[in-house]
């Protein structure tokens, strides 16, 4: 388990260790691979406020009992002690490259009351038989072809299509265009995210947000270092106590989306 940096914690491989076992279990062996992405892969994992994000592509469609054994277990396991973000592809959906991708089942915090309601009540409203479409994959993907590590099972290449760069872009700029409206609600996440769209318009440049939170104090205007010095001092560390003026939110919104406007025209 080749991990970067502080990423290297042993609650972390333990809990992957964990998830490889279970997963393996509910699903007959069937899994031909499990993948981290994203911050755990890249570096950027804060303890305190990071996701565990992982992909997991299997042989075949995953059986609804399945689906409500792999929410049970991730029930449990999501916050103990970190929270989970995963997503199931099987090979046939990767086949042949669709963007927004399907995928067999999903499951991350945002969707513990509902699957906890589905299984209280023995309902499949939410986990159900259907294959659904997620326009983060392509950025998931890409990201895992760049920056991610294969912890089991077949190497990345060999299992996932190559991503066009207009499926990243689109799968990115969707995001971006969220945080133009959330900024001054997420003012962390939406800084560094819109940072790192940047960056990747400006040098095609993949990084972490914590990578192109540095690199925005580098790079942008002296009059923005301070907003963006807060946002990384929130965000590397347990610190919450930081206040941001809505003019110097909309200040930073307003010169990075006309620069990325530039860029993308």
């Amino acid at each position: 388990m080749n991990f970067h940096g502080k990423t290297c914690l042993a609650e972390v491989k333990e809990m992957i260790l964990r998830i490889q076992t279970e997963v393996n279990t509910i699903l007959n062996e069937d899994p031909i691979g499990l993948y981290v992405h994203g911050s755990l892969a890249m570096g950027g994992f804060n303890p305190d406020k990071s996701d565990m994000d992982l992909l997991v592509v299997t042989k075949k469609a995953i059986a609804i009992e399945m689906k409500r054994k792999l929410a049970a277990f991730f029930l449990k396991c999501s916050n103990s002690p970190y929270p989970i973000e995963i997503s199931f592809m099987n090979q046939e959906q990767l086949k042949d490259w669709q963007h927004p991708c399907p995928f067999d089942f999903h499951y991350s915090e945002f969707w513990r009351e509902r699957y906890e309601h589905d299984l209280v009540m023995g309902t499949y409203e939410f986990i159900n038989g259907n294959s659904n479409t997620d326009p983060d994959l392509a950025a998931h993907i890409t990201i895992l072809y760049n920056r991610g590590i294969c912890m089991a099972g077949k190497p990345i290449a060999e299992v996932f299509p190559f991503v066009p760069r207009s499926d990243y872009l689109s799968s990115i700029l969707g995001d971006f265009q969220d945080c133009l409206d959330r900024i001054e609600e997420d003012p962390i996440y939406c800084t560094l995210n819109m940072i790192r769209v940047f960056w990747y318009l400006e040098e095609g440049v993949i990084s972490s947000k914590e990578e192109a939170g540095r690199w925005g104090l580098s790079t942008l205007p002296k009059e923005f270092s301070s907003t963006v010095h807060k946002v990384i001092d929130c965000y590397t560390s347990e610190k919450t106590d930081h206040e941001f003026e809505k003019d110097e939110l909309l200040l930073f919104r307003n010169y990075v989306a006309a620069n990325v406007q530039k860029l993308l025209s």
